[in-house]
Order: structure tokens, then sequence, then C-alpha cells
């Protein structure tokens, strides 16, 4: 527990803790009343109901769309399934000025739906859903769908033989299996449109706002630093109900389950209903996903003189940013690749070690920061960013200028995924196992490397895929920490398309194919290492509260 414990209270409690100091501070004195001040106003109240229900909106329709998806690639085989499934997972990392930009150029004015049937969706809450659904699609995919392939399907099979239905042995059988991944997915996804930022000023426009919109605009337009930390607090507390309502719900519940080998369980599908599935689950992967991708990559091949790769060679010449940044902005491509990494690996020791210790279950005080682990995804990254900048300034922490900001930054949003993903496979494994190997004579490491590793394997490399593709997107908190002379993808983007001009708003669509690419090849390469073989089936018990 001491390096996350650390981690999180150096690089998040206390910038996060400092910045709403200064904003309710006065003279040395709190000023604790002007959280009912702000509060009472009614455009606040405004954005803060229109925050709760589509972020509950965007759940919803989410698993709704996606769960199908996650059986799909849970228990199908298909050629090129390795591929769509990184395919799948690009939109996630994209940052989400990106997306909205997609999106506006297929549903707002001069878009492909009002080219071809004349329907426009922009400032229209439909578009900012879509948009969501199109993010955290992948969430859901992974987080399901990587458990539910590593379900023995006898369960099931022995219930129907039993007499159940097939949605009767699926409800009674694997859906309480299920429900920690379920409850994890839909936990990540509340969270991301809780926070929702780029997606709805862009598709929005003044009509909408969320509470990371309002803070945003609160500090950076108007510098008022109070009402952006009365918000900021109401950001912890709709966060903390959330995360208390989901521990207390899931640890309720406790299931049995079989882990077995992925390839065991997936086959091709049989019978006109389950290839209507899968021809169901392509069609939406492709209108929904792969299509506002395919936007970006015509946009950034549409030059001024016809389709070509006059974007693609601007991004290498200084003289064609405008004076919108101090190196080619191709330099941003390879800044990213090494911040990513880095912070992979920073998520993944910080995001491991927390993992092994819930599994431990040693008290509430654990089971405490199991739920804290969370807040990154539910806190604004502008409080973050502008909390790196005013705390990270004096010695020994002096890190305003050193490089290691930046991955520190995404590391902190990176290390609730590796921990939501590791810590059920964790709880999976038989402590009879780690017993049966101390009693043979094995050392505490070496019961790791021969019981554990076995077992987590598949998980850590997704794990690690995840933090690597959050840490290449990241925008919030990097926008305000990056240096002008070492930016990456997403802030190159961003400042591409703060500026007019055609030549500006072409070379932000390279680099954002460019980000798209560079994603796609490395959960591709993922895809190809997953190992071949894992558990062979032993039984394991865990507790369906630890997702």
């Amino acid at each position: 527990m001491a390096v996350p414990v650390a981690f999180f209270a150096l690089f998040f409690a206390y910038p996060v803790v400092a910045i709403v100091g200064r904003g309710l501070e006065i003279d040395g004195v709190w000023q604790f009343g002007r959280i009912g001040e702000v509060l009472g106003r009614a455009d606040m109240q405004r954005v803060l109901w229109f925050t709760t229900w589509q972020a509950l909106a965007s759940t919803a329709l989410t698993l709704l769309i996606a769960l199908p998806g996650a059986y799909v690639f849970a228990r199908f085989d298909f050629p090129g399934k390795g591929a769509l499934r990184a395919a799948v997972t690009v939109p996630f990392v994209l940052p989400t000025v990106v997306v909205g930009t997609a999106f506006l150029a297929l549903l707002g004015r001069g878009g492909l739906l009002d080219e071809l049937w004349g329907i426009r969706l922009d400032t229209t809450v439909w578009a900012i859903l879509l948009a969501h659904v199109f993010f955290n699609y992948a969430v859901v995919v992974r987080t399901v769908g990587g458990l539910w392939a590593q379900l023995d399907p006898r369960q099931e099979e022995a219930a129907r033989v039993l007499g159940a239905g097939r949605f009767a042995a699926w409800r009674r059988v694997t859906l309480p299996a299920l429900a920690p991944a379920l409850a994890a997915a839909a936990l990540m996804v509340f969270l991301f449109t809780f926070t929702s930022f780029g997606v709805v000023q862009i598709l929005g426009g003044p009509s909408y706002s969320t509470l990371e919109v309002e803070i945003y605009r609160q500090t950076a337009q108007l510098l008022d630093l109070s009402t952006a930390a009365v918000l900021t607090l109401v950001q912890f507390a709709a966060v903390g109900i959330v995360l208390a309502v989901h521990a207390w719900t899931v640890r309720r519940r406790e299931a049995a389950l079989r882990l077995v080998d992925p390839a065991r369980t997936a086959r091709r599908p049989r019978g006109a209903g389950q290839w209507a599935l899968l021809g169901g689950v392509l069609a939406t992967i492709v209108l929904l996903l792969l299509v506002p991708l395919g936007v970006l990559v015509e946009r950034s091949l549409d030059g001024p003189g016809g389709y070509g790769f006059d974007y693609y060679r601007a991004l290498g010449s200084l003289d064609a940013s405008g004076g919108t940044f101090l190196v080619p902005p191709v330099e941003a491509v390879w800044n990213s690749l090494e911040y990513a990494l880095v912070a992979t690996g920073i998520a993944v020791t910080v995001g491991g070690l927390a993992a092994a210790a819930l599994t431990r279950r040693a008290g509430r005080l654990v089971r405490g920061f199991d739920a804290l682990l969370m807040l990154p995804l539910g806190v604004s990254a502008v409080t973050v960013g502008f909390g790196f900048l005013i705390t990270l300034d004096e010695p020994p922490l002096d890190l305003r200028a050193s490089w290691i900001l930046v991955p520190l930054a995404q590391a902190l949003v990176g290390v609730p995924f590796v921990v939501r993903i590791m810590l059920p496979v964790l709880r999976a494994v038989d402590g009879r196992l780690r017993e049966a190997a101390a009693v043979l004579g094995a050392s505490p490491l070496r019961v790791w490397r021969e019981v554990d590793l076995p077992l987590v394997r598949r998980a850590l490399l997704i794990a690690a895929g995840f933090a690597f593709a959050v840490s290449l997107g990241e925008f919030g908190a990097t926008v305000f920490i990056a240096r002008p002379d070492n930016p990456t993808l997403p802030v190159a983007v961003a400042r591409l398309l703060g500026r007019p001009g055609e030549l500006n708003y072409g070379q932000a669509m390279a680099l954002s194919t460019i980000l798209m690419v560079v994603c796609a090849s490395a959960l591709l390469l993922l895809e190809r290492m997953r190992p071949r073989t894992s558990s062979r089936g032993a039984p394991v018990n865990r507790s369906a509260g630890e997702f």
C-alpha cells in the first residue's frame, strides 16, 4: 500500500486540495458561505442537472449498445477479430476535442447526414449521447468482454440441461458472475461522461454545459477561482456518492465461477441467430465507430489541390504552423510515444501494487482506498492541471520544467484502469494454490511467478494496453503542463483546431489520423502478444464486489 498511497497523496490529493483551498481561502479565512451562494444560482443548478442526467443517459445507452459487442468478442471466433478489437479501442484514446470535431463533421452543418438527408443533430443532446457511446464503447467491450471470455460456458449449459431456458440460464448463472464487470464498466462510463468536456463544448454549443465545461470557463476565461473551487467540491461529492453506492451494492453479491482459457470459449457462430447477432454488431461498429474515424482520415487527405498528403508534409515544417509551435508539429508524435510509455510503466507499477494490496482484504481502510483510486476519473482534469502548476513548483518537488510531469499526470488516469482490470482476476486466484506452493517450499516471489503471474498475465497486458491508450489521449491536465517545445499529440491537435485557417484544420486532422494509427498499431500488437494459454479451468471463488 505504501507506494500507491504516496503516489496519490503527492500527485493527486495535494494538488487538488491546494487549488480548492486557494479558491475558497481569502486573507487566511475560508469562505464556506461561497458554496451556498454558487449552488443557489439557477444557472449552476441547470448545469448540475444536465451533467447528471446526460451522464446517466449516456451510461445506459452505452451499455445497451456495447453489451452485444462484448458477447460477440468474448464468445465468437471470426476472421479479423484481433484487428477489430484493436479498432474499437481507438476512439477511446482520441482527445475529446477530436471526437467532437469528427461528430460535428458527421452531424453538423454540411456534414454527412446533412448532405445525404438534410438532417442536423449538432446543438442537440442526441449528438452528445452518440459521441459518448462512440468514446466509451471500448470500455464495456474490454471490461465486460474480458471477463466474459474467461467464464466457463459449461456452467450455463448445465443449467439448461436441468431445464432452464436460454434467458433464465443466462440470468441466473452468467449475469451474477458478470455483475462486477458490468458495475465497473458502468462506473467508468458514468465518471467519464459526468466530467465530459470537449464533446459537450463542441457539439452542445452554448445551450449545454457540464460541470467540467463550467469549471474550465470559470478558471480559464473568467478567472473566478472561488466558483471553480465550489464546482470542484461538487464533483468530489457526486463522485464520492457514486463510488459509495457502487461499493455498497456490488459488495452485497458473492459469486463463484470457473475461469478458463479464452481460446476454449470462443467458437464460430452457429445458426441464423448468431450470424445475425454478429452482423448486427459489425454494422454497429462500422456506423458508430468506423465512419467517424473515416471522416477524420478523409479530411486529413482533402487538401487545397485535391486529395493527397499535403497536410502530412506540412507537419514536418515549423513555418507551416504559423507560429503555433516552437518545434515542427510532427515532434508531438515522438513526444507522445515517450510520455505514454513512461506513464504506462508508472500506472502498471502503482496500479499493480494497489491491486495486490486490495486482494488481501485488509479491513475498511484498504476498501476505502479502493474507492479513492477511482477519483482521478471523476475529478476535473482542469483542477488537476492547475494544481500541478501551483504545488509542484518548489524544491524538492520543483517539477514544472521537468519532462516527468506529463507522464505523472497521464498515469493518474491510467492507474484506475489497471486496478479495475487486474483486481477481479487476482481475486479469482484460489488461495489454496498459493498455500500449496508455499507448503512445497516456494518462496513468496516464486509463488507469484509460478501461480499468480500465469493467471493474471493476460489481464496485465490488457491493463498495460489501456494505460498506454489513455496516456496517448489524455488532454485535460496535459494541456496546462506540457512544455511549448514538447507538445503531446492531443495538445498539438487542440492548438491547431484553435487557430483559423484551412491549413491548421487539415494538420489537426492529419495529427489525429496519426494518433489513431499509432494507437491501433499498439493495441494490435498487444492482441498478438496475448498468451494463448491461461488457467486450466480450476474452480476459484471470488467476491463479486471487487471489480
